[in-house]
Parts: structure tokens; C-alpha cells; sequence
């Protein structure tokens, strides 16, 4: 069935607190969605955000993000006052996150939450303990201590601590237990806002697409606590780390940093951490979006302390073999393979032997270097395949004709017919709705018109990027309207299983 969804991370949506959060907004969203006829709501990883606030680099890939818990919603259960909260200046630009105003101040209200609800835990709150007691302990601990060093990176801590060494683990708990329930007790307030959230947009025939970085931050639980999943050497360091080679957009390629995973020891476990993260965030989502899907046929390898990704090589990563253990002990699951830019013919097999859904971005198609060669005008996009005007990644669509060179500029308006300016965006949502993917996503920025100022991440930009957010009543009924009846007329509206037996019995007769 033909579906159409909207990406909007939920920190750009709307909230009186600086950061968009589990609350009210996202409730309001989810009924602007259901009332606009979409299937899907696409976020970013929902992870704790490390330095440069990104959500592809994290501290854990197990826990949730604190900023996204709402206030207001631990008001209304006893656990803050809103006079503890509502008098703090928490941006300084109504559509913009300032992360450092709450990096500052969010912890210390969330910190009055969690004094009073340690006062007297529940039954839930033990019950959330002891079903996730493979990450919690570890994330909680790894977050005291990164307080008790200024913020340090684990690997620059004391060599007691930086070692890490499961039975010290207990004790380093007792001596930093404070901190350790803090964190524990925001990962539970985080795990019941979003479980909550989650079921509402369920009931309401909305399901949530999340996103799932390939790689790991250096600086996480995960590497600190479980260094053998990871290619280091015996002071912890990388060996090599991810990247990608020079192209025609950068002469010296790009250094990402990440550590790599120690592909052999994976195989030899039966990729048993691999298959836990996977099944632990299909459990938070319903589908799953696998970021840089082909690092899983070869990855782009740099010796650590490189200034630049030119010495990098490819290095063959486990391939198929992942998939088909993972599928036997999870069975088929609904996952989404990114697997944009260039692709090799082993890269391409492995996707067709997932048979995941590829990704397409309209915004490609109109590279006039490559007109006649160019697989991503939409004609070509094969239904088993989920199709974007752009992702976070690129300019908004208004941003994109503003920005482009003049001849791509020229070839996307000789094929859209896009004779208006003022609705080049609506024009290239048409047109991707029209394609004969099964799924397409727009961006919330785009149904909004809003140019390269709502830009969400340049690649490879330090700084200001992630900041985004949309304005109280931005999504208006003419917005919702206008998407309503796109995705009508192009045969995207969901059905439900009555009204789907009703359309099967006409086309019978």
C-alpha cells in the first residue's frame, strides 16, 4: 500500500521550554498527521546527545535523550512544580534550540524530579530496572563519572576509571550513587513519556520511523564498557577510525572519528551485540532506519590520529551474513536501508539480498553533470523503496533552487513545470508523491516553504547545526489541507481494513 509520512525530529517541535519535548506539542503533532493523512512520523536517533549536539553522535545507543522530557507532564504527576521550571529564559530565538541554555539549566529542574520521586520509587520504576539491566547500570555509572570529571571524555580520566573492570563497577555505584540514581531515574521518566507518546500515535494508525547511526561515539558507555567490540589497541585507542575517502565535494574526504567495530569477534559471538541494539530499538520504533547501510559491506578505514581521511582504505565488513542471523533469531523485521551515494556492486547485491527498501532523494535527480545516467528521477524508483525530497542532510527544497547552480536550477524546473517560485516546494512534493515508491517522506520544513535558513545539518560544518524548530501554529489547516489532498490524489491515503475489503470487493465486480 502507497504511504506518505512527514520527518520532523522532536527537537524542532514547538515548546515554551527551549527544545521540543514528549509533551503537549508532539500529542498536536501527531493529530496534525493523522488529520493530514499520513502513515508516518520519521525522527533522528532519539539518543543523549554528546559534544557538537548531534544526534548521530551519542553517549549511549541504548538510552533516551533527557531533553525530550516534557515538563509539564512530570507536573502533572507530582514530580515538579511549575514554578521550579516556567520562570527560566530558555532561548533566545523562538525557531531555534539553544543547547547551551539547557545543557545549563535542564538537568538541575530534572534533578528536583528525581530527588522527589526517589523519595518513594514505584513498583514501575524497579520493574524498568531490572528489564534493562544490561545498559542502565553501565550508562548510569559512565554519566556520574563523566560529572565527576568535568565532562571529560572517559579515555581521559584516571587510569582507575578509564579501565574499565565489571567488579570495581559495583563499587564506583555506591561511591557515586547520587548521581547513579539520577541518571537511572530521567532514563525511566524518558522510557514511560515516550512509551506513552508512542502508543497514542500507534492508536492513531501513525507509526514511528527511527534511525539507528551505523557507528558509535569514541566518547559513549558503549565503548568505554564494552572496549572488545571495538577495534583498539591496549591503551584503548583506535586503531582506525570511519570516515569517508576525497571526492569531488572534498579534497581531503571526511574524518569522522568514530572507532571501528572489531568485525571478528562479532562473527565469533553470533553478533550478539548487533542483534540486542537492533531488537532493543525495533521495540522503541516501528520501522528502523539503518544510517550508512553500505559500511556493512566495506567500510573506509583511517589509521587513528590522521589529520584527514586521504590514507584511509576499504576494509570488507560482515555483509550478508548479519542479516540472515539476525533475521533468524528476530525473524523478518521492518527496517530501511540508507544507502545513498556511490555504490559498489557488492553494496548493491548486499541491499538486494536484505531486500530492505533503499532510499531516494528527488533533490539528486537534477544533476545536470549526470542527466542521462541518473537513477534518482523518480520514474526510476523501484516501489520497494522509501523516497525524500531531501533529509536532514540537504537544503530544503526552497533553500535547494535558491542555492544550486544555474544549469541543475534550470533542468529541475524544465521537468517539474515549476513556473511558480512560491511553490517550487509543493511542486517537487507533487512530484515525489506521484513516483512509484511505496513510501516517500517530506520534511516538515518543506511543507512550510521555509528556505536554507530551516536547514537542519550541513555535513561536515562545525557548529550550528541541529537547531531548528518550528513556531507555535506554523503547521496551519491550509498546510494540512494542502497535504491532505496530495495525498489523496496520489493514492497515499491509509485505508482502513474495512474501507480496504470495501475498494477490493469494487474492484471484483
Amino acid at each position: 500500500m502507497r504511504k506518505n509520512g512527514v520527518l520532523l525530529h522532536i527537537t524542532s517541535l514547538p515548546s515554551p521550554y527551549g527544545v521540543g519535548t514528549m509533551g503537549k506539542e508532539a500529542y498536536d503533532f501527531i493529530d496534525f498527521l493523522k488529520e493530514s493523512g499520513q502513515s508516518y512520523w520519521q525522527i533522528l536517533p532519539i539518543h543523549p546527545t554528546s559534544f557538537g549536539d548531534s544526534p548521530y553522535a551519542s553517549y549511549s545507543t541504548f538510552a533516551g535523550n533527557p531533553y525530550f522530557i516534557d515538563f509539564d507532564l512530570l507536573s502533572k504527576e507530582g514530580w515538579l512544580i511549575p514554578e521550579e521550571y516556567n520562570w527560566i529564559d530558555w532561548e533566545v530565538k523562538p525557531d531555534e534550540v539553544d543547547f547551551g541554555i539547557l545543557y545549563n539549566n535542564r538537568f538541575n529542574v530534572l534533578r528536583q524530579a528525581t530527588n522527589r520521586f526517589l523519595e518513594k520509587p514505584n513498583e514501575q520504576y524497579e520493574k524498568f530496572l531490572e528489564e534493562n539491566i544490561d545498559w542502565i547500570n553501565d550508562y548510569a555509572l559512565f554519566m556520574a563519572l563523566k560529572k565527576h570529571f568535568d565532562g571529560k571524555p572517559w579515555y581521559e580520566w584516571d587510569d582507575e576509571f578509564k579501565f574499565y573492570d565489571p567488579k570495581k563497577a559495583k563499587q564506583w555505584e555506591e561511591q557515586f550513587k547520587e548521581d547513579v540514581d539520577f541518571y537511572k531515574v530521567i532514563q525511566y521518566f524518558f522510557r514511560k513519556q515516550w512509551e506513552d507518546l508512542k502508543e497514542y500515535a500507534n492508536k492513531n494508525d501513525i507509526e514511528v520511523i527511527g534511525d539507528l547511526p551505523i557507528y558509535v561515539a569514541r566518547d559513549s558507555v558503549d565503548v568505554w564498557s564494552h572496549p572488545e567490540l571495538f577495534a583498539l589497541d591496549e591503551d584503548l585507542n583506535p586503531e582506525r577510525v570511519a570516515g569517508c575517502p576525497p571526492d569531488g565535494f572534498s579534497a581531503d574526504g571526511q574524518l569522522w572519528g568514530n572507532p571501528l567495530y572489531d568485525w571478528k569477534y562479532h562473527k565469533e559471538t553470533g553478533y550478539e551485540w548487533w542483534i540486542r541494539r537492533i531488537a532493543y530499538l525495533l521495540n522503541m520504533y516501528d520501522i528502523l532506519r539503518i544510517d550508512h547501510f553500505r559500511g556493512f559491506d566495506s567500510y573506509y578505514a583511517i589509521p587513528y590520529g590522521e589529520p584527514t581521511a586521504k590514507n584511509g582504505k576499504w576494509l570488507e565488513g560482515p555483509g550478508i551474513d548479519l542479516f540472515e542471523t539476525m533475521e533468524k533469531k528476530l525473524g523478518k523485521q521492518h527496517i530501511i536501508a540508507e544507502d545513498l551515494g556511490f555504490l559498489t556492486p557488492s553494496a548493491k547485491k548486499l541491499l538486494a539480498d536484505t531486500k530492505f527498501p533503499g532510499m531516494k532523494i528527488l533533490q539528486f535527480a537534477f544533476d545536470s553533470r549526470d542527466a542521462a545516467s541518473n537513477d534518482y528521477y523518480p520514474y526510476n524508483y523501484p516501489k520497494n523503496s522509501i523516497a525524500y525530497t531531501g533529509t536532514h542532510d540537504n537544503d530544503t527544497i526552497q533553500g535547494w533552487f535558491k542555492n544550486v547552480n544555474k544549469e541543475d536550477r534550470e533542468l529541475a524546473i524544465d521537468y517539474l513545470q515549476a513556473n511558480d517560485p512560491k511553490n517550487y516546494h509543493w511542486t517537487m512534493i507533487r512530484e515525489l508523491m506521484k513516483s512509484p515508491s511505496d513510501y516517500t517522506i517530506v520534511t516538515a520544513q518543506d511543507l512550510l516553504g521555509l528556505g536554507d535558513e530551516a536547514r537542519m545539518n550541513v555535513p561536515s560544518k562545525l557548529g550550528g547545526n541541529w537547531a531548528w524548530r518550528l513556531l507555535p501554529g506554523q503547521l496551519t489547516d491550509e498546510v494540512k489541507e494542502e497535504l491532505l489532498h496530495l495525498t489523496k490524489l496520489t493514492k497515499r491515503f491509509p485505508l482502513k481494513q474495512k474501507e480496504t475489503e470495501e475498494v477490493e470487493e469494487t474492484i471484483e465486480e
